[in-house]
C-alpha cells in the first residue's frame, strides 16, 4: 500500500525524460489532480490493437476508481486482469509566446499504470457512492436509490496508485532574448473551469427550487 508522501516517477516506465524539470514528485499533487479531474483517459491493447477510452474517475485513498458499463469492451477487457493506463490532465492557461514554436499551454497531468481489479459486494457499493458524491456533490442523498439491476449493469474498476507520475507547467513564455522585442502581444490567457447556471429539466412534474449544492457548483473545481 503507498502511502501520502511516497515520492512518485521512481519506476522506469514513469520516468520523466522529457522536460524533467516539471516533474513533481509530491503524492498529494497527484490526489489534487485526481480530486479535480471528472474524467480519465484510459489506454489499454487488444489483439494489438490499441485503444484510448475516456471514462468516469474518483479518487478512493490510494486507489483510482474508474467506472463503466458492464457491456463495455473496456471494462470486459480491464476485469480481466489486462495492464492500462490512465491519464488525466487539467488546462490551466494558454502560453501566448513570440513564436509559434515557443507557445505552450499551463497544465497539471497524471499518468498511473497498473492492473486493475474489478470491485464487488460491499466495496463496489461504497465505490458507487464516492463516485457519486465526486462527480455530483452534495446530491447523493436526494437521488433515488440505486436498485440492484444497475448496480448489475456497472463496473466498477479500482486501480492503485502504486505506479504514477505527475508533470506540471506553470510559466510565461520561454522567449528567446532576441525575440523579445517582436511586435507582438505575449502572454498567458487563463482556463477557467467553471459550472454554468443550472438549466431546468423541461419534464420535471415539481417546480422545485434550486438546492444549496447546486448553487454552489457555479463556483467551479480549482
Amino acid at each position: 500500500m503507498t502511502q501520502s508522501g511516497t515520492p512518485l516517477g521512481d519506476t522506469k516506465r514513469t520516468t520523466l525524460h522529457r522536460v524533467p524539470h516539471k516533474e513533481v514528485k509530491d503524492r498529494a499533487a497527484l490526489y489534487a489532480i485526481l480530486d479535480t479531474a471528472l474524467v480519465g483517459h484510459v489506454g489499454f491493447v487488444q489483439d494489438e490493437q490499441p485503444f484510448v477510452i475516456p471514462v468516469a474517475i474518483a479518487r478512493d485513498g490510494d486507489s483510482l476508481l474508474l467506472h463503466g458499463s458492464k457491456a463495455s469492451r473496456l471494462f470486459k477487457i480491464l476485469s480481466g486482469g489486462v495492464s492500462c493506463a490512465v491519464s488525466v490532465t487539467i488546462l490551466d492557461a494558454l502560453v501566448l509566446a513570440r513564436s509559434a514554436f515557443e507557445s505552450s499551454m499551463n497544465y497539471r497531468s497524471a499518468m498511473i499504470l497498473g492492473r486493475p481489479e474489478e470491485l464487488d459486494g460491499d466495496a463496489k457499493e461504497r465505490a458507487f457512492e464516492m463516485l457519486t458524491d465526486h462527480l455530483l456533490p452534495g446530491r447523493r442523498e436526494s437521488l433515488r436509490p440505486t436498485n440492484a439491476q444497475e448496480v448489475k449493469q456497472t463496473t466498477i474498476l479500482a486501480l492503485p496508485l502504486d505506479e504514477a507520475s505527475v508533470k506540471i507547467s506553470s510559466k510565461f513564455p520561454a522567449d528567446d532574448e532576441e525575440d523579445l522585442a517582436w511586435p507582438v502581444w505575449a502572454g498567458n490567457i487563463p482556463i477557467e473551469h467553471r459550472y454554468g447556471v443550472p438549466i431546468p429539466d423541461p419534464r420535471m412534474t415539481v417546480d422545485h427550487p434550486l438546492p444549496v449544492y447546486l448553487k454552489e457548483w457555479s463556483e467551479g473545481r480549482t
